[in-house]
């Protein structure tokens, strides 16, 4: 995909760590919206900083963009204690996750993410580190090989997943508290945007915050991209304020439409509707349609076409919605969907952990 299809993918990318980092909240006081989480954490952390012991570990779930990362960052801030960063698909050996833990300082938090992908020894072996505070490492191999025991500083592990339903039943029970992250409401979007730009230095008017809000899927990450983009345009062809009107030109020349929709959620919609009446159609023929991979269409635009009521899934295929055709500007015939359309959805408090 080309780099404006990527633009409100929530998924991280290289030119994002460097500008999140600029305008990520530092403390839990700052973290905007996810009031019940914000203060379940908050409970959490006083009583642990009061008792004089590390927290217990922390689950934290929900789709990419929402702010897992922050937490855990926040996490260790206001512990006043160190962070050690990692991924579950880095973790691909014991040894490797064995060498992170025994480099652990006391009260450390251990912050990983996507720990839904770790590899299963490795996962064995973080068992006994959350539990016990203890790892077995093998050395030798076949009838002579033998376990040392090694003692781990009391430390709080973090783990962040986007796929909650992945996770083994062991893993999750040794968490002691688990969190799901939802999607923004548009009003905590809007003070989320004048929060970021301010700190990034760029004057926006309510109307503008409001516009760009609306197009950023409910998510935090998205909202800043966005606001990074429209920045370029307004002070590249306007007054270098970011207002209503700047704020619609903008988008419009990245091609993210009044709902957040870009190029290929667009092109879908269209090969649902113009090739295929509607459909149902099979997944692996509507990405042939589109020029794209099936994961792609799958993994990255049905997600939030679902939960925009612009597409259905069904035993028989894809099927664009009433509310699709009306989207793309067609009259939806009568009798062709298969299906009973529901109504749209409220696309902030819907989980989207889907297979």
């Amino acid at each position: 995909m080309s780099e404006t299809d990527g633009l409100i993918s929530a998924y991280v990318s290289d030119a994002d760590r460097d500008a999140e980092a600029t305008v990520r909240p530092r403390r839990l006081a700052e973290f905007i919206a996810q009031d019940r989480v914000r203060d379940q954490l908050d409970l959490l952390l006083q009583g642990a900083m009061r008792r004089g012991s590390p927290p217990d570990h922390i689950l934290l779930s929900g789709p990419p963009g929402l702010g897992k990362t922050s937490l855990a960052n926040i996490v260790a801030a206001e512990l006043g204690a160190g962070i050690r960063v990692t991924s579950g698909p880095a973790i691909e050996r014991s040894g490797d996750l064995a060498a992170i833990l025994t480099s652990l300082a006391e009260g450390d938090v251990l912050f990983i993410d996507e720990i839904h992908r770790i590899a299963r020894p490795a996962e064995e072996l973080l068992y006994s580190a959350m539990e016990d505070f203890r790892v077995d490492v093998v050395v030798g191999k076949g009838p002579g090989a033998t376990a040392i025991p090694l003692d781990v500083e009391p430390f709080t592990l973090v783990g962040a997943t986007t796929r909650s339903g992945l996770l083994t039943g062991p893993m999750r029970d040794r968490f002691g508290f688990v969190a799901h992250l939802d999607f923004y409401a548009p009003a905590d979007l809007e003070t989320l945007l004048h929060r970021s730009a301010r700190i990034l230095g760029v004057p926006i008017t309510a109307e503008g915050a409001s516009e760009i809000a609306g197009r950023s899927r409910g998510t935090p990450r998205i909202a800043n991209r966005l606001l990074r983009r429209v920045r370029d345009y307004a002070e590249v062809r306007a007054d270098g304020v970011v207002t209503l009107k700047t704020a619609r030109a903008a988008l419009t020349v990245y091609d993210v439409d009044a709902l957040g929709l870009d190029r290929l959620d667009r092109a879908v919609l269209t090969a649902l509707v113009d090739s295929f009446r509607g459909g149902p159609v099979g997944l692996s023929t509507l990405a042939v349609a589109v020029g794209e991979q099936p994961d792609t269409v799958e993994e990255v635009c049905e997600p939030f076409l679902v939960r925009a009521g612009l597409l259905a899934r069904t035993p028989r295929g894809r099927v664009a919605t009433e509310a699709a055709w009306r989207h793309l500007g067609r009259t939806p015939p009568n009798g062709t969907f298969g299906v009973e359309v529901p109504p749209v959805p409220d696309l902030f408090s819907l989980e989207t952990d889907q297979p």
